[in-house]
């Protein structure tokens, strides 16, 4: 879970619980990302500490977003 008081920030380390759950195949390629609406609720964190979440997501290479869709678990079995 999120340690508020830990050394690493809020948005890396809900970034890193939300990377493990698309690694272990809860979060399925294609399909849609938790909102940050969920995300706020169910981590209890700021609404700017969920979309950073993302935003780190996204410059993983774990996620991609479609404006006005929202964001998706990218396919990375397509990558090689």
């Amino acid at each position: 879970m999120i340690d508020p008081d830990g050394p690493v920030p809020i948005y890396i380390q809900l970034a890193d619980l939300l990377a493990a759950r698309i690694d272990s195949g809860e979060f399925q390629p294609n399909r849609p990302l938790p909102s940050e609406k969920y995300l706020v609720e169910q981590y209890g964190v700021a609404r700017g500490t969920a979309r950073r979440s993302v935003q780190l997501l996204r410059e993983r290479g774990l996620v991609f977003t479609v404006p006005q869709r929202g964001t998706y678990v990218k396919d990375r079995s397509q990558d090689n």
